[in-house]
């Protein structure tokens, strides 16, 4: 029998490792001395020197593997170690002074400025350095304790910048109401300082744009400790008017008053649903009113109005239609009436009446009959109907509703005069 022939002995010779199958290693601390080297040759007063310098060495230095190295040694000067101290080598402190908390006057902004516009060109030209900076930023955020007043300052202005141009989302924002940095002020105070300067900077519109935006609308009162009753409207109201940031404490009034008001509406939702006696919803809804000042009569009716009309199914043929609307609403008038004292409120629930049946098309010609309902049942007065027509109507459907109303305000105009002539007879 033939026998194969021994394969060759690879014994002696070195194989050949392909590049791709090399693994680099991971080398922040050699990143790092390569970037500071740099910075301490540019200095901190050329920052054109200073950008210049990390556009040539993108190439070298593999942003990519150490984008978020980057970002740390860019605002503190070196890396962070956690709470925020600069990592050390021994006793010895690898940091540099051109780097954003090297400025040493935070009310500087032309030198925060130059500094953002510093970030703006890394990013545009290396647009993988976005996700990194905002990461980055998450995780500074939690070290402000382990910063200087002046660099809290420093970063709460530039972070501001950041979030008016978009660099930084205003996602990264809840991250602030961390206890250790809420129990002594520190992210309270880098909260205002945040928000005074995108004020000054863009407006109160971007303010509240951020707020609503960062997902902490309902959270503001968060950023006071709980000790020593900090936490209360009195004291909001006073720290926010201290720094010129009003539209905040009226913003936080108008989210609570709607809280409170969907709160109600869900409590007279479940009233109507149950059919609990009408005297006793009122009492209900007048209790509700008496705790809470930021709901209004006129909130309350309209309110009141779409509890009513969302309680049940209405029949889709619209002859039908009118008499099931009209003889549901006549067991609801005394609930109507009870918050209808006054013409403001009147004059809400007749708009919020027109705007319902142009919104629901099958009620276009069972407004008059609902108005009329209203009228000889005392909820609705002539004076609020003519100011309704003449002026105080909203204009969606403007048009149909005036052509329904035309013959019944003629009437109740004829009626006024009439008694207006027997008044001067008398």
């Amino acid at each position: 029998m033939s026998q194969k022939a021994p394969l060759p002995s690879l014994t002696g010779h070195r194989l050949k490792t392909r590049k791709r199958d090399e693994k680099k290693q991971y080398d922040p601390a050699g990143f790092r001395d390569a970037i500071l080297d740099g910075l301490n040759e540019a200095g901190p007063d050329d920052l054109e020197a200073v950008t210049k310098f990390l556009e040539a060495q993108s190439s070298k230095l593999d942003y990519r593997r150490y984008g978020v190295n980057l970002i740390e040694i860019l605002v503190a000067g070196g890396l962070l170690a956690p709470g925020g101290l600069i990592v050390s080598e021994g006793e010895t402190l690898v940091q540099t002074k051109t780097c954003l908390f090297g400025l040493q006057d935070a009310d500087n902004m032309e030198d925060i400025k130059a500094w953002e516009n510093v970030f703006i060109r890394l990013t545009r030209r290396y647009k993988y350095l976005e996700k990194m900076h905002e990461e980055e930023m998450g995780k500074i955020l939690v070290y402000l304790k382990g910063f200087t007043t002046t660099e809290r300052k420093v970063l709460a202005r530039i972070t501001a910048l950041w979030l008016a141009s978009g660099q930084v989302s205003p996602a990264i924002l809840p991250i602030l109401i961390n206890e250790h940095q809420v129990k002594d002020g520190t992210a309270l105070e880098f909260f205002l300082d945040l928000l005074s300067t995108l004020k000054t900077e863009k407006g109160s519109a971007v303010v509240l744009a951020v707020i609503k935006k960062s997902g902490i609308e309902s959270r503001l009162m968060e950023f006071f400790p709980a000790n020593n009753q900090q936490q209360t409207e009195e004291n909001f109201s006073k720290t926010f008017m201290s720094r010129d940031l009003p539209e905040v404490v009226s913003f936080r009034k108008a989210k609570a008053g709607q809280t409170q008001r969907n709160e109600l509406q869900l409590a007279v939702e479940e009233a109507i649903h149950e059919e609990r006696p009408v005297k006793d919803i009122i009492q209900e809804v007048k209790e509700a009113m008496s705790k809470n000042k930021n709901i209004q009569e006129s909130d309350a009716v309209v309110m009141i109005w779409n509890c009513i009309m969302g309680s049940v199914e209405w029949n889709k043929k619209e002859d039908l239609l009118q008499d099931q609307a009209l003889r549901h609403l006549k067991r609801y008038v005394a609930l109507f009436d009870a918050f209808t004292s006054v013409a403001r409120s009147e004059l809400a629930l007749l708009n919020k009446i027109q705007d319902y049946c142009y919104d629901h098309m099958n009620f276009l010609k069972t407004f008059n009959k609902i108005i009329l309902l209203l009228y000889k049942t005392d909820v609705l007065s002539e004076e609020v109907i003519l100011k309704w027509y003449k002026d105080g109507h909203s204009t969606r459907g403007w048009s149909i509703f005036k052509e329904q109303m035309q013959k019944f305000v003629e009437w109740l105009e004829q009626a006024d005069e009439e008694s207006d002539d027997e008044e001067d007879d008398e």
